[in-house]
Formats: C-alpha cells, structure tokens, sequence
C-alpha cells in the first residue's frame, strides 16, 4: 500500500474509514469513543462522591472553610453541600435535607442533563448548547439569592446548614 492510500485512510472522512478513522465497521467501538466524555465526567464525579464519603466533612480541619463564611459569617448557598452529599452517601436523606435542600433539588437536574448528554453523544446527535431559556435561567438564579437570602435571617434558620 502506498504512503498515499494509507495516509488518505487514516484521516478522518477517508475513503474507506468514515467519520472516526477506521470505526466504520465496528459501531460499538464508535460508540465507546463518543462517550468518553460523559463517562469521564461520571468517573470524576463518582471519585468526588466517594472521597467525600470516605473523608468526614463534620470534623473540623478535614476541608477549608467557605471563603464567604468565614469573612461575613453567613451562609453562601452552597455551605453544607459536602456535608449534604456525605449524609446522601450515607443513605441519610433527612439529615441532608436539613443540611442544603438546593443540593438535594439540584441533583435530579444534573443527572436529567449528564443523562440527556451521554444518550445525545451515544446516537452522534449534536448537543444543546444552551442549558435552557434565558428566563428559566434568571428564575434559577432569583431562588438561588432568595435562597441564600432566607437562610441568613432568623425565620429562616431551618435552612442554614
């Protein structure tokens, strides 16, 4: 075989390779490749979740403090995220409400859209590259800073971490 041939097959779109240099024939192979992403992303988030289970976040010193908490001493809205996802870890679902009721609400979105983005890639479809309505976006973001508002003031102390 000729240099020529053979480097005209090995690009991507050849003759005789398709789209992934050589994959044409072997979908499965093709498959795996597009979701090396999203099974990256599950490996490190599976990586954080284990460590954090493994790795107390209520004893002191085992973490740095919130950068905000620790200068105006009150909550940002993620204060009690690690020690909410240690108690998920633990299967302690009552006291992981107690600690950040935005992280339990935020995971069920973020599975939908890890699961929407691997199934996207699995079938070669292009993926959204907007998360979702500017409006729906804004509204995230006023209960966000509501949120973060009511758990800082004395009514609502049950949602201080």
């Amino acid at each position: 075989m000729t240099h020529e041939r053979r480097s005209a097959q090995l690009q991507p779109g050849g003759p005789l390779t398709g789209r992934w240099g050589g994959l044409r024939g072997c979908p499965a192979a093709a498959v795996a490749l597009r979701l090396l992403r999203p099974g990256g992303v599950l490996l490190l988030t599976t990586a954080v979740v284990s460590y954090i289970a493994a790795v107390d976040p209520n004893e002191s010193g085992r973490y740095p403090t919130c950068p905000f908490l620790a200068l105006t001493g009150l909550q940002c809205p993620g204060c009690g995220s690690m020690r909410t996802i240690h108690a998920l870890a633990h299967g302690d679902v009552q006291t992981a409400l107690g600690l950040n009721v935005l992280v339990l609400a935020a995971i069920p979105a973020l599975a939908f859209f890890w699961f929407r983005w691997a199934k996207a890639r699995a079938r070669d479809r292009p993926t959204r590259t907007k998360a979702a309505r500017p409006a729906l976006i804004w509204a995230l973001f006023g209960a966000v800073l509501l949120f973060w508002l009511v758990r800082n003031l004395p009514f609502g102390s049950f949602l201080a971490a």
